[in-house]
């Protein structure tokens, strides 16, 4: 991992996720699509990197899904009408990782989704890269499995835009310096295997890799 990538990881507060902000995805899955942003959050102990690691997970729950996401890191405290460009200072790429039968499980039950999302190493990232402004967010981003496009999703596809998703979030549970935010993942999510290799990409760079280890 790079050294800048270091200071970023050393100083990551609050992990909020974003679901259901493709309307390709909520169709994919069969949910119904929501009036505003649905936000869970994840421990910090449940971040991985991506540099060519092995990402260990339990095999034990049954089906495990890899969802790709923009991440958004927040470079400075939120203030009621700051802009995307002006709070934004660096996105990557990261894998939000499912327990599927467990989150299945927990919403008939109405329990959080913590067991099936907040798991240890359930969130990764890829190498951060500095933005200047919205417009360096058009590219697409992609999720390779061994080798195979798996996702593609652009933010211009996204139900809620990135302004929405940090002014619902400032507004309703804090947002600061040290924050990310995964914003969602487009349809194509795949079920893992044991010794899946898993690529981020940002327009045609690769960010980050990682190999899959389902424990029995």
């Amino acid at each position: 991992m790079s050294e800048s990538n270091l200071v970023v990881y050393s100083n990551i507060r609050n992990i909020y996720c974003v679901g259901r902000n493709y309307a390709s995805f909520a169709v994919e899955m069969g949910n119904k699509l929501s009036e505003n942003p649905i936000v869970f959050v994840k421990p910090t102990h449940s971040l991985e990197p991506m540099n060519g690691n092995v990402v260990s997970l339990s095999g034990k729950h049954g089906e495990v899904n890899c969802e790709a996401e923009l991440v958004l890191h927040i470079g400075k405290d939120y203030e009621s009408g700051i802009q995307v460009n002006e709070l934004v200072d660096k996105v990557t790429i990261g894998i939000d990782f499912t327990y599927r039968n467990v989150l299945n499980e927990v919403k008939q039950k109405g329990q959080p989704w913590l067991p099936a999302k907040g798991f240890r190493s359930s969130c990764t990232l890829g190498d951060f890269r500095a933005i200047t402004g919205e417009k360096d967010l058009q590219h697409d981003f992609k999720l390779k499995k061994n080798g195979e496009t798996l996702q593609v999703g652009n933010v211009k596809q996204m139900m809620f835009t990135l302004q929405t998703l940090i002014e619902f979030i400032a507004e309703n549970y804090g947002l600061g310096k040290g924050d990310l935010i995964y914003t969602g993942t487009p349809e194509g999510i795949g079920k893992l295997q044991n010794n899946d290799t898993l690529e981020v990409l940002w327009g045609e760079e690769s960010l980050g890799s990682c190999h899959i280890a389902l424990l029995s």
